[in-house]
């Protein structure tokens, strides 16, 4: 950086300097080249229309083959549904005539809708539980299985006034379409009501933090832009890579976090040296050289972290780390290149629409500092050890809970809790007839599909897997001659049980398919279902917990080193933001394993975490962090370069971002926090888990831990050994401060949030 020219000019070189420089140079240009880019891709994305993950290509393994054999031999699988009849009486039994005058008349009103077909009775089928107090009456839905939801409503209407007239029984109907239908009726529009309450939580939050509504606007009108533009770019995309709805939630979700976030870093900066004295254009290239650079090396690293979650193989997840790199990436620009437009543009008026009941901020000669985080720091930095030991003890003593993580895919149940009615079918179908709401579904592919050794195996295996103890029955067959395929239905022992049943679907697997069908040459027999696809699903999932953990944290850390030069803060860093994983799984272990405290977030104790949320938190969370990791590290060591002592650095750095640091805090809390107030406990656990994260990252960990652990490590901070010297450099030019025109001293600054 060349030395101060003129009233505070400053030359500065760097990617971030430079697109700042340009963008405040040709305002109206930036602007237009924004708002072109995000109606472009808003356009062609609509025009390309998005390609969703499809459910064949969702896992890998045998659930995978399974649905391949199924999809190329061009079997259609209904949405299969079951009525259940069930008896509150124990002297009233399934052979009774007040009960088979239930069973003719579900039988009656199923049929007389027009929408069933398949439709059996349970005394054809043998589907009446050992005490006699239950039946099932089965049938598949006419048409597309993907659309049955929307057709099952009048089968439902018809199953719910039979229950009216036969008023001593239970009569309801479960099945795909049913609960699909009922989900989307009761919960259908909680993501909707999440996602739309983001914005103006955000909204409202920088509205205090600034005090001005302009000032207010900007972040979370870039962020909004960001989002658009990336939700057109995901249609695009997703012709190489589909995507899915999950991965827009999350994607809008993320967005909306760094999106203000980095707006927030540079914004505070530029009115942070506009207060100071400075002109509007010093102030500007200061924020671009500063802020602007943090913004990119904290986007970068997000971008690597997300883009760890493509190394898993499971379609969901490369959805969900592809769409949130992305709106990283836009925003991450956007940032750099539009808001210093925006700031030229409007200059001074970004105070305007000003709230009369907070006081203007008052002109100082330098960066405000929080009195609190003041008075903190204080005590942090005179007994730093001390500091160390107690915050790393009480993170660790939090984290321990996560010693213990069960993780399992949520079965219903767990999932809603009793708050849906087919919920309490669910768990009766499962009482009454152990797995039959959950089957596993064996695929056999033959070259003869009647051939008299496939039969054969076919009786067998039919045998084998009730005498095995795998299933209690009935085990049913359907032939496709056509196709040469047979599909096996085999309830499993456990039912909603996902251990007992895992263990079903391992008999079936390891023990009853290799005497059976494994013996006849050329018939492939994977089996799936929902308990097979939980198996494949967490198999799957721990296979790539390696790669992905030595990914992120491998990069983050060359990333860390490159930006800083130093050995030591891209350690200390990595270290800082592992502690910071493990204290959120510690929470949601105690939380939502445990049911400590699970009331208060209006969740229950479910005996898991659902097994994608660790490794999505993982890499969210090591992404977010190095927001605030890089924001305040780059504050200390811009002031340690600019001749302030290391322990000085330390307390202006932390000091100095508090405001900012806890306006962007607070608004990524309430954000996910949204999503903790869900119905589904997946969604609770992941909101939950997402916000304690940050609230400990910006309290404990930036607040404390930091400027402890830098305050015992002094000048070792800034270590790089002679053999990393050669290393590209990647950090900007500081210099002595340009000297502010003298400023207006009046009231001493406040923190706003």
């Amino acid at each position: 950086m060349d030395p101060v020219r003129g009233s505070g000019e400053t030359r500065v070189r760097g990617l971030a300097a430079r697109a700042g420089g340009w963008s405040a140079r040709h305002r109206w240009a930036a602007v237009g080249i924004w708002v072109l880019f995000v109606v472009l891709a808003m356009g062609l994305g609509s025009a390309a229309g998005r390609v969703d993950v499809d459910e064949s290509d969702q896992l890998k393994g045998e659930t995978h083959t399974a649905a391949r054999i199924i999809d190329d031999a061009g079997i259609e699988e209904p949405a299969s549904e079951t009525v259940l009849i069930q008896s509150g009486d124990p002297a009233v039994k399934a052979t009774d005539a007040v009960f088979r005058s239930a069973v003719h008349d579900v039988v009656e009103a199923v049929a007389g809708t027009g929408e069933a077909t398949g439709i059996t009775s349970p005394y054809a089928t043998g589907t009446v539980s050992k005490d006699g107090r239950s039946a099932l009456v089965q049938f598949d839905m006419r048409g597309d299985a993907q659309t049955a939801a929307d057709r099952v409503g009048p089968v439902l209407d018809a199953v719910a006034g039979v229950q009216k007239a036969h008023g001593t029984l239970r009569i309801a109907e479960i099945g795909g379409a049913s609960m699909n239908k009922q989900y989307d009726d009761a919960f259908g529009k909680d993501f909707q009501r999440a996602e739309y309450s983001a914005v103006p939580v955000a909204f409202g939050i920088l509205l205090i933090a600034f005090g001005a509504l302009v000032a207010a606007l900007l972040p979370v009108g870039l962020a909004v832009t960001a989002i658009m533009a990336t939700m057109g770019l995901m249609g695009l995309v997703s012709h190489l890579q589909p995507m899915s709805d999950t991965a827009n939630s999350v994607m809008l979700l993320v967005g909306m976090a760094v999106g203000v976030d980095y707006c927030l870093f540079y914004l505070r900066r530029e009115r942070e040296e506009r207060q100071a004295g400075r002109d509007a254009g010093a102030a500007l290239r200061i924020a671009a050289a500063t802020s602007g650079r943090a913004i990119i090396v904290s986007g970068v690293t997000v971008c690597v972290a997300m883009a760890g979650m493509l190394f898993t193989g499971l379609a969901e997840f490369e959805a969900m780390g592809l769409a949130s790199l992305m709106v990283v990436a836009v925003a991450m620009v956007g940032s750099v290149t539009v808001l210093p437009a925006l700031l030229s543009l409007l200059g001074e008026r970004v105070e305007k629409g000003r709230l009369p009941f907070l006081r203007r901020r008052a002109r100082t000669d330098g960066p405000s500092e929080s009195r609190f985080w003041t008075a903190v720091l204080r005590g942090v930095l005179a007994r730093p050890l001390v500091s160390v030991l107690v915050a790393v003890g009480a993170l660790l003593a939090v984290a321990a809970p996560a010693l213990g993580m069960k993780t399992s895919q949520l079965t219903l149940d767990q999932e809603f809790g009793g708050s849906l009615p087919i919920v309490q079918t669910y768990d009766r179908v499962n009482e009454a007839f152990p797995g039959g709401s959950e089957p596993a579904e064996v695929v056999v592919k033959a070259k003869d599909i009647n051939a008299p050794e496939v039969r054969r195996a076919l009786t067998e295996f039919r045998k084998r897997a009730i005498s095995s103890g795998a299933s209690r029955g009935p085990v049913d067959i359907k032939v496709h001659d056509a196709q040469n395929v047979a599909l096996i239905s085999v309830p499993l022992v456990g039912g909603s049980d996902m251990d007992t049943a895992g263990q079903s679907l391992q008999k079936l697997r390891d023990r009853v398919r290799p005497a059976t069908l494994g013996r006849v040459a050329g018939v492939q027999a994977p089996v799936t279902g929902n308990v097979a696809g939980n198996e494949d699903f967490n198999d799957q999932l721990m296979g790539s917990v390696v790669p992905v953990f030595a990914f992120v944290v491998v990069f983050a850390f060359l990333l860390m080193l490159l930006s800083f030069r130093s050995l030591t803060v891209a350690i200390t860093s990595i270290l800082l933001n592992l502690l910071s994983v493990g204290a959120a799984y510690g929470i949601l272990v105690a939380v939502f394993q445990h049911g400590w405290g699970a009331s208060l977030v209006g969740a229950q104790g479910v005996g898991a975490i659902v097994s994608w949320l660790p490794l999505f938190l993982f890499v969210i969370l090591f992404g977010l962090s190095m927001d605030y990791h890089v924001f305040v590290v780059s504050r200390i060591r811009e002031a340690r370069l600019r001749g302030r002592s290391t322990r000085d650095a330390i307390q202006h750095g932390v000091v100095t971002t508090a405001g900012v640091v806890t306006s962007a805090a607070v608004i990524m809390v309430a954000v996910f926090a949204i999503f903790g107030t869900l119905s589904m406990q997946s969604m609770k656990q992941m909101g939950v888990g997402l916000a304690a994260a940050v609230l400990i990252d910006a309290t404990v960990i930036r607040g404390v831990l930091l400027p402890a652990v830098m305050a015992l490590l002094g000048e070792r901070n800034w270590y790089l050994p002679r053999w990393l010297h050669r290393l590209p450099d990647l950090t900007h030019d500081e210099s002595p401060e340009p000297p502010a025109p003298q400023a207006v001293r009046d009231e001493p600054d406040r923190l706003p949030v």
